[in-house]
């Protein structure tokens, strides 16, 4: 019998004041909508979208969030903005996101994923020490923050933290940042004194659609099959654990209902990962993707790698699916034909809002469907 499914509960999010860094990204795009379909009040901080086009300005999410051009680096703006919108949940998705770019930049990286943490801790710490009632603040950080030894089995969250990359190590950081706050400010030993709890999120190799960053396969991908261009790859023999946005952000989701609803119990770290069935090498997800698009296209091996990147990497997501009920939804497979739906809608002229909305009620409704076969 498979384990039992949890389902995501929209009631407790109507009505909630939720705080969100990051909001102008791929991931942080997604999971606005998401809440504010659900009757959340997203108040979202961030930097302006990286990319043109942008999910955000695709599905107009300035039309459903309170939205803060900003800096986390700026700690004064940042935590006068979360003070002013009075937050019953922070969640902290802003980071420097790209490997490549942390090491041109490895400083502007250490400065934004680990002191930029700070700042967000900080803040909502200020703003609970001003009169707000947050009662959950999650950090989502990266499967990339373990110390990575290649291994052929998955990284529990109990494993090393590590980084040989700036990037990693940054997250690394971000981590050991958000204990320190946790142990040192709200500890669950006096959970019953301050009420807020506090976990942080590991996940890597999101795709979906509305991502146009650069050095990431997807938008690499689609970009060479929308103007008939080779498909170059770095390192097509290398396996990453793929899955589509909405996973993560399901357990981002869960995890929050619980950590508001019970924090001492789940102040912790948490892995979302896709099952070991979907790490699957690179090259085999592009051919994947090609068959999806109808394409004819072949990729070829790029000789010019410029950074050290890691071989092998999957995550072990026993403790989600064992006390949060979290598990996969979508195969790689039924991802990559999303991810096709998407861009190709997007190439239509179709009302990207409607698309992305439609995908996540598919996505939810699969939930319900896992949820009530295992009740």
């Amino acid at each position: 019998m498979e384990d039992v499914v949890i389902m995501i509960t929209p009631s407790f999010w109507k009505h909630k004041r939720v705080f969100l860094t990051g909001h102008t990204g791929f991931k942080g795009a997604w999971l606005s909508l998401w809440l504010t379909q659900m009757g959340a009040k997203v108040t979202g901080f961030a930097l302006e979208p990286s990319t043109n086009p942008s999910l955000f300005e695709l599905v107009q999410l300035e039309q459903l969030v309170d939205s803060h051009i900003g800096n986390i680096n700026d700690l004064e703006s940042l935590a006068k903005v979360m003070l002013n919108s009075n937050p019953d949940i922070v969640i902290h998705m802003a980071a420097q996101p790209l490997v490549g770019d942390s090491y041109s930049d490895p400083v502007g990286t250490f400065h934004t994923n680990v002191i930029g943490t700070a700042h967000v801790l900080e803040a909502a710490k200020q703003a609970i020490q001003g009169g707000c009632t947050i009662r959950a603040i999650l950090n989502v950080t990266t499967d990339k923050c373990y110390e990575n030894k290649e291994w052929h089995w998955g990284y529990r969250e109990l494993d090393p933290l590590g980084g040989k990359d700036p990037y990693s190590a940054s997250k690394a950081c971000s981590e050991i940042i958000t204990a320190s706050y946790r142990d040192s400010f709200f500890p669950v030993s006096k959970f019953k004194e301050h009420g807020v709890g506090i976990a942080t999120a590991r996940a890597g190799n999101v795709i979906g659609g509305g991502d146009w960053s650069k050095d990431r396969l997807i938008p690499d991908c689609i970009n060479a099959l929308i103007e008939n261009k080779p498909i170059v790859l770095r390192r097509p023999q290398a396996v990453r654990p793929w899955q589509h946005v909405l996973e993560p952000l399901y357990g981002y989701i869960v995890l929050v209902e619980h950590l508001y609803e019970h924090g001492e119990k789940y102040s912790q770290a948490w892995n979302f990962g896709p099952e070991y069935t979907d790490c699957r090498k690179v090259g085999d997800v592009v051919h994947r993707l090609v068959k999806e698009w109808k394409g004819n296209m072949e990729f070829v091996s790029s000789s010019k790698v410029t950074y050290n990147e890691a071989n092998l990497l999957m995550l072990d997501c026993s403790k989600s699916k064992a006390l949060l009920g979290w598990r996969p939804v979508w195969t790689l497979e039924q991802a990559l034909g999303k991810i096709v739906q998407w861009y190709q809608a997007y190439q239509n002229k179709e009302n990207m809002r409607v698309v992305t909305v439609r995908q996540i009620n598919q996505f939810m409704r699969m939930v319900q469907e896992k949820a009530e076969r295992n009740g």
